[in-house]
C-alpha cells in the first residue's frame, strides 16, 4: 500500500488558526468562550480550545517533541440544541499532529453527514423514539440493546460508518503521508441523559459519580485497546501480524509487521497507520452507551499522557478540586505533567490533553478553602504553577520506527491521592434509579 493521509476535509463554514501558548492561558484563567460559529447550522459551536459553560479543556505539549495531541468542543451538534460532541486525538507517528488535526476536523462533519443520510433512509428522530422507549421498558440504567434504546443503535452505526469513512479518506488522500503516522480517538455524543462513547485506541474516558455513600468514585466509561488483549491479539495473529514486548520495555506490547521489525506501534485501532492494516490494525472504534443519573457529574476524556501517570480516581478528584469549572482541564494537565517529573525523572513528560464534560447547571465551587489550594499543600509534588511555559524541542514519535527506546524507572506504589477532596462538588442526595 502506497503512502496515505487525511484530506482536507474541515468542518463547513469554520476555521480556528491554532493560537500561541499566553493565549491559552489567558482563556484558561478567565473561562473564556472562545469559539467559532457554524455558518451553515446556526446555533452550532465549535472549540479547539478554552471552556464554556458545560465544558473545559486544555493541552500542553510534553518534551518528545511538537504536541501531536488535538481535541475539539461542539455545541448544540447537529443542530441539535442540547447535544454535545467532545473528542481528543493523540497522534503518532512523523506526522502524527497533521494526521490527528485532521480528524478532529473531518471527524464530526462526517458524523453529521452520514446523519442527514441515516435519517432520509430511515426517516426517524432518535431522540424521541428513545424517549418513548425509555418510559415504556427501561429497566436497565445501561442498555445496550439496540432494538430497546434506537438512540444508541442508530448512533452506533453512524458512528463506526463515520470513522471507517475518515479512514479511508486519510488513505486516499496523498496530501500527507499517514503510511507510518496515525492517531488515536475517543469520543463522546451527550443529548439529554444519554451518553455514547466511540474508543478507538487507548486514549480514555472516565465517568466521576457518586456511590451510595454520596462519595465521589470514577466509572472507566472505555477500554484501552492494547494489542496484548486477548481479542485484539487475535485479530492482529489472524491478519499475520505480531505482538510483542521489546526487552528494554517489558510491560509494554506493540504490533509488528510480519517480516520487519517496525513500525512497532502501542496501540490495536487507530487512524492511519496504513503499513499496518493489513496485518490486524483497524479504524473500527468500540461503541457504548452510559444512561445518565442524577449522581453522574463529569466525564473526562483524556490522551495517554493524563492516564499513563495518574490513575481513574485521582483524576476525577483532581477535576472535583478546581475552584471553578473553566480551570479543571488546566489543572488536571498541570497535575499529570508534575506527576511525569515526580515518577519517571529519567523519561521524557508526554504530550497531554483533557476535556472536562459537566453534567450539570450548578459549578463546582467550594465555600471555604480553595480545594486547589489544599491539593497544592498537601501534595506538593503536584504543585500547579501559573507561569508561561514554552517548550520548543524536536519531533517525537510514539513507535518504535526511527526512535529510541528507553526504560522507564516503575512506581510499585505510586502517589494515592487523597479522597479527601472528593467533596469538592456540592453534596447532593443519592438519586433513585431511573425506571
Amino acid at each position: 500500500m502506497g503512502a496515505c493521509c487525511s484530506t482536507g476535509e474541515r468542518p463547513h463554514g469554520f476555521f480556528m488558526a491554532e493560537e500561541g501558548q499566553k493565549g491559552k492561558e489567558n482563556r484558561a484563567e478567565k473561562g473564556s468562550d472562545h469559539h467559532i460559529q457554524n455558518a451553515e447550522n446556526s446555533g452550532v459551536r465549535v472549540r479547539f480550545e478554552g471552556s464554556s459553560r458545560f465544558t473545559s479543556m486544555f493541552s500542553q505539549q510534553g518534551r518528545k517533541g511538537i504536541n501531536q495531541d488535538a481535541m475539539t468542543v461542539w455545541e448544540n451538534f447537529n443542530g441539535e440544541k442540547d447535544m454535545h460532541f467532545c473528542a481528543v486525538f493523540d497522534g503518532h507517528g512523523p506526522v502524527g499532529h497533521r494526521v490527528a488535526q485532521q480528524v478532529r476536523d473531518m471527524l464530526p462533519s462526517k458524523l453529521c453527514s452520514i446523519f442527514k443520510q441515516y435519517s432520509q433512509v430511515n426517516g426517524t428522530n432518535f431522540k424521541t423514539e428513545a424517549d418513548e422507549k425509555t418510559k415504556e421498558n427501561y429497566e436497565n440504567a445501561d442498555c445496550e440493546d439496540g432494538h430497546k434504546n434506537p438512540f444508541f443503535s442508530s448512533w452506533k452505526n453512524i458512528l463506526i460508518k463515520s470513522f471507517e469513512k475518515v479512514d479511508e479518506d486519510l488513505c486516499d488522500d496523498v496530501a500527507l503521508d499517514s503510511y507510518c503516522s496515525g492517531s488515536t480517538t475517543v469520543a463522546v455524543l451527550k443529548q439529554g441523559d444519554h451518553l455514547v462513547i466511540a474508543n478507538l485506541g487507548d486514549s480514555r474516558a472516565v465517568l466521576c459519580t457518586r456511590d451510595d455513600t454520596n462519595q465521589l468514585v470514577s466509572v472507566q466509561l472505555t477500554v484501552d485497546l492494547k494489542p496484548n488483549l486477548p481479542n485484539e491479539a487475535e485479530r492482529i495473529k489472524n491478519c499475520e501480524g505480531r505482538v510483542f514486548a521489546m526487552e528494554e520495555e517489558p510491560e509494554v506490547f506493540r504490533i509488528w509487521m510480519p517480516e520487519d521489525d517496525c513500525p512497532g506501534l502501542a496501540m490495536a485501532r487507530a487512524f492511519g497507520d496504513f503499513c499496518l492494516k493489513d496485518f490486524g490494525l483497524i479504524s473500527t472504534p468500540v461503541v457504548s452507551y452510559k444512561k445518565l443519573t442524577d449522581k453522574d457529574e463529569f466525564v473526562v476524556l483524556a490522551t495517554d499522557g493524563i492516564w499513563d501517570v495518574l490513575s481513574n480516581e485521582d483524576v476525577i478528584t483532581i477535576v472535583a478540586s478546581a475552584r471553578k469549572r473553566s480551570i479543571a482541564a488546566r489543572l488536571l494537565v498541570d497535575c499529570a505533567v508534575r506527576a511525569w517529573r515526580h515518577k519517571y525523572p529519567n523519561s521524557k513528560v508526554d504530550d497531554c490533553a483533557a476535556i472536562c464534560l459537566f453534567l450539570k447547571n450548578k459549578p463546582s465551587l467550594t465555600k471555604s478553602m480553595s480545594e486547589t489550594s489544599r491539593f497544592s499543600n498537601n501534595y506538593p509534588e503536584f504543585h500547579v504553577s501559573h507561569q508561561s511555559k514554552n517548550l520548543n524541542t524536536d519531533d517525537g514519535l510514539e513507535t518504535v520506527l526511527n526512535c529510541e527506546i528507553a526504560s522507564r524507572p516503575r512506581v510499585d506504589n505510586p502517589t494515592k491521592i487523597s479522597r479527601s477532596l472528593s467533596h469538592g462538588l456540592t453534596p447532593q442526595k443519592p438519586a433513585k434509579d431511573v425506571k
